[in-house]
């Protein structure tokens, strides 16, 4: 059977439609993962088919617009939308466009969730099963506020189920003239604000994320499936650089951080705050930079910078991690054992960094508009000396590695596609 996923987005989004390719793969399906340009090396590395679509996703989230996106990303809803619609403007139907030509052969489509209106347009004109996957809870449910929403505190059922309609809504918004010109081309009626919903709630959804971490809420059908994270395995070709390796066995284990794609419009400054609260904290640390992440110019022999690293390797030898709370670094830490500590940029950060406080295996998030070298250093000294968040971190990092994410994904689409 010949499946093509179809993922957009930043690393984080991509990364786990790519192990669920390889997975798929291996279980004997004819895999086509259609996702940006830009992240053909990556998975071709996992020996996947590839498809591009048109649109840099790291350009644009390295445009002007983009990084004051990241910076003021949990403003008001009409700004966000606004500030997609640009953004989206010049690749959404050209994604649409080669996401269909992707799917021209194939026999099921999977999809990331956010774009199920997308997807099921495709589905719809080939006559072909759509399956929906999410890094990050998208159903109103009355268990949580939605992720996504400006207010964290769960006030109440109807509170948090309104608040996940609302996000939907805020997300329709963004695509929604892209979508219905989509559809127009094939004479498709145009949706209507219930559409994503409906969409999602009727459509075989797979949450990609540990049923330790979120529970099934009662009000989610059983066409919703919890799997488990669908993370890569311990890698075990890699090997860090001999500075890396003297670093690490010279001291106490350092304090990661890293904010992947996330820096706002300030990251030298941002760099500063964290290098100034390493130091308060008299904690060694090692800076990821990323490819949109912090600039650091000049850092003490206590600090090790690289580019780049797989997180299964370096999470398990940090003392602490910081980082932005996108869904799969979050994944990757909780999975590591190891405490967190999250500063939310946007979108659904501030709920892994609510989530993570709750579960008792992190400090409180630190807002980046609120952050300070004070807070963070704070935070740090709680994280690596409070021995009941370590404990608590140590215990769901050994459930979450003891389930089988990957496998019951590959169980459940097998099922619903009748192999």
């Amino acid at each position: 059977m010949r499946i093509t996923i179809f993922a957009a987005g930043s690393r984080g989004d991509v990364q786990p439609c790519v192990m669920l390719g390889k997975a798929l793969q291996q279980a004997g399906f004819n895999v086509l993962l259609a996702a940006p340009e830009n992240f053909a090396g990556f998975v071709q590395g996992y020996e996947l088919r590839f498809h591009p679509l048109r649109g840099d996703v790291q350009q644009i989230m390295a445009s002007e617009t983009g990084r004051k996106f990241m910076e003021d990303g949990d403003a008001n809803p009409l700004k966000q939308v606004g500030a997609m619609r640009k953004m989206l403007g010049p690749v959404a139907l050209q994604m649409a466009e080669d996401a269909f030509e992707a799917c021209r052969d194939a026999d099921a489509l999977i999809s990331l969730a956010i774009f199920a209106t997308f997807a099921k347009t495709i589905a719809e004109v080939l006559h072909i099963p759509l399956i929906n996957v999410e890094p990050t809870p998208m159903l109103p449910t009355r268990a949580f506020p939605a992720p996504g929403w400006p207010i964290q505190r769960n006030l109440g059922g109807l509170s948090n189920r309104l608040s996940g309609f609302l996000v939907l809504q805020i997300i329709w918004q963004w695509y929604r003239p892209f979508v219905n010109s989509f559809r127009q081309r094939f004479w498709l009626p145009p949706y209507t604000p219930a559409s994503f919903y409906r969409i999602l709630k009727t459509t075989p959804l797979l949450g990609a994320y540990s049923p330790k971490i979120i529970p099934h809420p009662s009000d989610w059908s059983e066409s919703v499936y919890i799997t488990g994270y669908w993370l890569p395995d311990d890698n075990t070709e890699w090997r860090p650089t001999p500075e890396l390796e003297a670093f690490l066995e010279a001291g106490d284990p350092p304090v990661y951080v890293g904010f992947g794609s996330m820096s706002g419009l300030h990251p030298e400054h941002l760099a500063t705050v964290v290098l100034e609260a390493l130091a308060k904290s008299g904690q060694r640390g090692l800076l990821l930079t990323g490819w949109g992440g912090i600039h650091a110019l000049s850092v003490p022999k206590s600090v090790f910078v690289i580019n780049s690293a797989p997180h299964s390797w370096l999470f398990p030898r940090m003392a602490a991690v910081v980082h932005h709370g996108g869904a799969g670094t979050t994944g990757e830490g909780l999975r590591s054992g190891i405490p967190s500590i999250i500063l939310p940029f946007m979108m659904d950060q501030p709920f892994w960094g609510s989530r993570v406080r709750a579960l008792g295996a992190g400090t409180a998030p630190i807002p980046i508009k609120k952050l300070t070298a004070d807070r963070l250093a704070r935070a740090i000294h709680v994280a690596v000396t409070q021995p009941a968040i370590k404990m608590r971190a140590a215990s769901l990092g050994a459930a979450i590695r003891a389930e089988h994410g990957m496998d019951n994904a590959v169980r459940v689409i097998k099922e619903r596609l009748g192999v």
